[in-house]
């Protein structure tokens, strides 16, 4: 940029320093020039400062020399530096018109920018507007430019979007170097370096869009893998041992066990006068070939009073899974206890239908009794003082009212919380209650004291021998466990149940054990083919003559 105030950088050529130089051409200097306007001669008085010009008459000055386009070998007049010549008093006028100029020529600015770029971006010249010529006026008049507003006018008009001419450009020339822009909206996008920032808009928006299609497709993923996981038929974590264990198989135990009850019952019940019904019941349960008789010979008489299940399941190979060996226990009028083994099939295992006995049943002994281990009770500690009291105080009073369900009578014996069991009674079953045996068991937080020393509300248990009368006149002899509780007014009835176990333990008498072992079997001491025992259970060995002489005579029937 040229310097204003120096001689050779100025425009006005020949001017002293520190004087600014007019505008247009140089022209030849005039020996004899009248004075300035505004500069006193010598015995005139000096007149008042010519008015400065404002901001606003530089920057219309400037706005008129943009928008005229300068030609090849015309001098170029660089943009003036904006310079705060108002006076110290403005006035509030003054400085209103030249706020309103200013805005006019940024107006003026804008519409040539405008028409620049519909005329193709700047390259067709545009119409030079002259200026005002009182803007001219001030222009021209003779100020002193500091060289600070030099400095600061280059930038001053490249902000405002101005002309600014090059530093290295000489003096007389006049070039246009600024290109268009365009001015976004209010609220727009500010471009930053051309396309570059439409393009970054765009590769963001690429990026955001394929981002949560990205994650769109990772949800569905994982959803749908849950879904199909939890939709998986998995089978039970069982194993065979589990499975035998606890009897899980599609074969229908419960169904086929009713079916051998019943079956049971009717064989070990008989009698000459009912031969004939029996054997049709029979036949409704068993298949052809079976014994129609179910080893009965057709003498004497037998009646059963119950058959169950003992539970006992023997696979039958013949038929796979179709077919079980089932055990079932039948009890006789004369108190026999029998074993049998019943083969039942099965047709369905699903529905259970299509049951059939597949073949004769076979007596079996009685599940083997074992021997009862000893209770150890020597860490027990027995309160008889306590034990004595309650059997004379509390206890007959007590079995009295509750084997007579007398609710008046049992409420002076039993406390507030008392249990079911301990208000309900008997209903008259039992009668006469005598309390043979009473043991009171010390609790384990009073065994540390002597004499024995209960707390409110302390609990203790107790093993009580009762012998009853029933109905019949007969006498019977009872055992129960008490719960009892110490009160502010005594012991309390609190708990009652029945039973006790046998502190000797061990195993049953030998001679009585072969001797009940004999009657439940129904085993006779007889001959093999003599007539059925004293319990009516058929013999083997006519059981077996009665089948093998049955399937002859249908053999010869055939």
């Amino acid at each position: 940029m040229t310097d204003q105030n120096s001689p050779a950088g100025a425009v006005g050529a020949g001017q002293p320093s520190g004087q600014p130089g007019s505008f247009g051409p140089p022209r030849a200097p005039q020996q004899a020039q009248a004075p300035q306007q505004g500069w006193p001669t010598q015995g005139q008085q000096p007149q008042q400062p010519q008015q400065l010009p404002s901001d606003a008459a530089r920057a219309q000055v400037a706005a008129a020399w943009v928008r005229s386009q300068p030609r090849a070998g015309q001098a170029a007049v660089p943009a003036l530096p904006p310079r705060d010549t108002a006076p110290q008093t403005e006035s509030k006028k003054e400085k209103r018109e030249r706020e309103r100029a200013a805005r006019k020529a940024a107006y003026e600015q804008k519409k040539a920018a405008k028409q620049e770029r519909a005329k193709g971006g700047g390259k067709a010249p545009a119409a030079a507007v002259p200026a005002p010529a009182h803007v001219q006026a001030q222009v021209q008049a003779p100020v002193p430019a500091p060289a600070s507003d030099a400095v600061a006018a280059p930038a001053a008009a490249t902000d405002a979007g101005t002309y600014a001419p090059s530093a290295a450009a000489p003096a007389g020339t006049a070039r246009a170097t600024g290109r268009a822009f365009d001015v976004p909206k209010p609220g727009g996008r500010i471009p930053s370096g051309g396309s570059g920032g439409r393009r970054t808009h765009v590769a963001l928006r690429a990026t955001l869009l394929v981002t949560t299609c990205v994650l769109a497709l990772g949800s569905c993923g994982v959803m749908g893998l849950m879904v199909g996981v939890s939709s998986r038929t998995s089978d039970a974590a069982l194993d065979e041992a589990d499975a035998a264990r606890y009897r899980l198989t599609d074969f229908p135990v419960q169904q086929a066990a009713t079916l051998a009850e019943q079956y049971a019952r009717l064989c070990l019940t008989y009698s000459p006068e009912k031969d004939s019904v029996r054997r049709a019941r029979l036949a409704r349960y068993a298949s052809a070939g079976v014994d129609p008789e179910c080893g009965w010979n057709g003498q004497g008489t037998s009646t059963a009073v119950s058959a169950v299940w003992d539970g006992t399941v023997e696979d039958l190979s013949e038929y796979g899974d179709h077919g079980r060996y089932l055990g079932v226990q039948v009890r006789t009028a004369d108190g026999a206890l029998t074993e049998l083994t019943v083969p039942v099939y099965v047709k369905d295992l699903k529905s259970g239908e299509g049951m059939r006995v597949a073949g004769d049943v076979g007596q079996m002994p009685l599940p083997a009794r074992a021997d009862v281990p000893e209770v150890n009770r020597n860490h027990e500690v027995l309160d008889d003082k306590l034990s004595a009291q309650l059997k004379q105080q509390v206890l007959p009073g007590y079995f009295t009212a509750w084997g007579a369900s007398d609710g008046t009578a049992m409420a002076r014996f039993t406390s507030p919380d008392a249990t079911l069991a301990a208000t309900s009674g008997l209903a008259g079953r039992l009668s006469d209650p005598n309390v043979s045996d009473v043991e009171a068991l010390v609790p384990d937080n009073v065994q540390g004291t002597d004499p024995f020393t209960y707390p409110t509300g302390q609990a203790v248990q107790l093993r009580v021998s009762v012998e009853w009368g029933d109905t019949k006149g007969e006498t019977v002899r009872r055992a129960y466990r008490l719960t009892v509780v110490n009160t502010a007014q005594g012991w309390f009835i609190k708990d009652i149940r029945g039973g006790l176990l046998d502190p000797q333990g061990g195993g049953a008498d030998d001679d009585q054990s072969d001797a009940t072992d004999s009657s439940d079997s129904g085993e006779s001491s007889g001959p093999a083919d003599s007539t059925p025992s004293a319990s009516g259970a058929p013999s083997p060995s006519a059981s077996g003559t009665t089948a093998e002489s049955s399937k002859g005579t249908r053999n010869a029937a055939h």
